[in-house]
């Protein structure tokens, strides 16, 4: 039974690559798919390492976000079922490079994601159990353009991945401009859900430093759970697979599975609110 009412959609957004957003995108889904919610992992990234991740092959992504976007196809001919229960994934290709020029005349260019899941979202009722999700998670690409922006259009909240690194919080102010600018034009009801710092490494000072940094500055919006630096994490993906399934055991498993109690927790006080 989910424990979540309706569905939520969470954008995962950090305009610097390398800070662990597709890991987390793949493996909070999967935590929250393993405590019993439908999930939905939305790849808008070109390189699609979050398709990859999920043990999606390139030669079968017949139907991507790409095609959803264009208005081809309806985000539900484009999900795909992983090895994870509950957890299915609506993959990318490479074709997503172009979209920008393709869309960029168009009047809804802005909205072309948050269309797809409000049909996916209308037609709830008579889909099947597979296809009836409470939670989607966006995994956008490592920029600040139109899919990001189509992301934030269509997103309820932004779930922030930040490396534990010196030039964290430089980036991090960039990204809240823009979400701020988004809420203002695109998406009113926008806000940040939570701020999660990655790839934690206990024997550098600086990271501890980071840590207090972000959190003197961001306050009770950085969750408590920090996700460490794991080899786990990073040999998972050559696997297809999550780093819960690659070993459940690991310090990154155990996190991420902390940061899916801690993203529902949120969800409760934000429903109760």
């Amino acid at each position: 039974m989910s424990v979540s009412t309706g569905l939520r959609v969470l954008a995962l957004a950090n305009q610097k690559g390398g800070v662990g957003k597709t890991t987390t995108a793949i493996n909070l889904g999967t935590a929250l798919a393993a405590i019993g919610e439908r999930v939905l992992i939305i790849d808008l990234d070109p390189q699609g390492n979050a398709s990859t991740g999920l043990g999606i092959d390139r030669r079968s992504r017949g139907i991507s976000t790409y095609e959803v976007l264009m208005g081809d196809e309806p985000l539900k001919a484009a999900v795909q079922a992983t090895a994870v229960p509950r957890l299915s994934v609506a993959p990318s290709t490479l074709d997503l490079l172009g979209i920008e020029l393709e869309i960029a005349g168009d009047r809804d260019r802005t909205y072309r994601l948050k269309n797809a899941i409000r049909r996916l979202t209308e037609e709830r009722d008579t889909l099947p159990e597979t296809l009836r999700f409470s939670y989607v998670l966006i995994d956008c690409p490592p920029s600040l353009n139109l899919l990001t922006i189509n992301a934030l259009a269509a997103c309820d909240s932004v779930l922030v991945p930040l490396q534990c690194e010196f030039f964290a919080l430089e980036g991090l102010s960039q990204l809240l401009s823009t979400v701020e600018h988004v809420r203002k034009t695109l998406n009113a009801d926008l806000t940040i859900h939570g701020i999660v710092l990655t790839m934690f490494d206990p024997r550098n000072n600086l990271a501890a430093q980071v840590v207090a940094d972000v959190r003197g500055f961001m306050g009770d919006k950085v969750y408590q759970t920090v996700i460490p630096r794991n080899v786990r994490i990073s040999e998972a993906p050559s696997h297809g697979k999550p780093v819960l399934l690659y070993d459940l055991k690991c310090s990154g498993s155990q996190a991420y599975l902390k940061l899916a109690s801690e993203v529902i927790q949120r969800e409760r006080q934000l429903t109760a609110a």
